[in-house]
């Protein structure tokens, strides 16, 4: 009996360990500026391509949420956060509950077509919706 239990928390600690990697990575990334997190709907000299859906965390520490749902952004494959909104819920115990949430994106490549970003206008999506489409002009 006492080998199943120690055996759970192995596995326990080993998932820990892979989910801290991962927060590491992505706090990386965002430090970086490799990984963009905006609030507005779009992104100054960059055009969205697709939009991978919501991604959200909450938890009792703002960068354990903050990161926790940029993490999950990346495990869907996506390049930056757009829409990207927190909450704070206070408790009468004194403790806060940190809410995050945005819309995981990925953008289209830079360098696409011919002076793909120079002009002016050109390099943001109206908006991160399904169903809306940029228009590229030659």
């Amino acid at each position: 009996m006492l080998f199943l239990l120690t055996g759970q928390d192995k596995a326990k600690r080993q998932k820990e360990s892979c989910v801290d990697e991962t927060t590491k990575r992505v706090k990386d990334l965002f430090i970086a500026g490799r990984f963009p997190v905006v609030t507005t709907d779009t992104m100054e000299g960059r055009s969205i391509e697709r939009v991978l859906g919501l991604v959200a965390c909450r938890g009792y520490d703002s960068e354990e949420a903050f990161f926790g749902m940029a993490s999950r952004a990346v495990a869907k494959g996506a390049q930056g956060i757009v829409g990207y909104t927190e909450n704070v819920a206070f408790h009468p115990d004194g403790s806060k509950y940190f809410s995050c949430y945005g819309t995981a994106v990925q953008f289209a490549r830079a360098g696409g077509g011919a002076g793909a970003g120079q002009g002016a206008g050109q390099g943001a999506a109206p908006a991160a919706r399904p169903g809306n489409t940029v228009s590229k002009n030659a």
